[in-house]
């Protein structure tokens, strides 16, 4: 699914929605995000030497870890609520095709708990545990 697809499952709309594409094969979830090398995020991280923060790679692997789960009855939001046994291997920069790979490994309730990986060229850049809560959106739940 291309962006226009991605903004029906993901409340993230402009420079906050971060994966370019998203599928899923066989439970697990697949992003992509081209780092262009305009975006926001690399003002200032760091000057002649731009890197993506690892809080936006840890982002971009929830975002692809929501897509697992397809479309709610109701608008939903969906919260970190945790991060766990993060690790960065390599920088992510410019010019690269950041490649997620994600899976939800339980749920109980409004709370998930998923795994992923990110990397460029199939080398590994971040890993992580994370969880999220996914929770009805009131204001999207009142507009017509």
């Amino acid at each position: 699914m291309e962006r226009e697809e991605l903004m029906k499952l993901l409340p993230h709309r402009d420079s906050m929605l971060l994966l370019d594409r998203a599928s899923v094969v066989d439970g697990t979830a697949h992003g992509e995000r081209l780092i262009r090398g305009d975006e926001f995020f690399l003002d200032g991280h760091f000057p002649g030497n731009p890197i993506v923060p690892g809080v936006i790679q840890c982002e971009i692997l929830a975002q692809s870890a929501c897509v697992l789960l397809g479309m709610q009855d109701t608008p939903v939001s969906t919260l970190f609520t945790g991060l766990d046994k993060v690790r960065f291997k390599n920088p992510v920069k410019p010019g690269d095709l950041f490649e997620t790979e994600c899976r939800i490994t339980k749920s109980k309730g409004v709370f998930y708990w998923a795994e992923g990986k990110g990397t460029v060229n199939g080398r590994l850049c971040v890993s992580a545990e994370f969880s999220f809560a996914v929770i009805p959106d009131e204001k999207k739940e009142n507009t017509p």
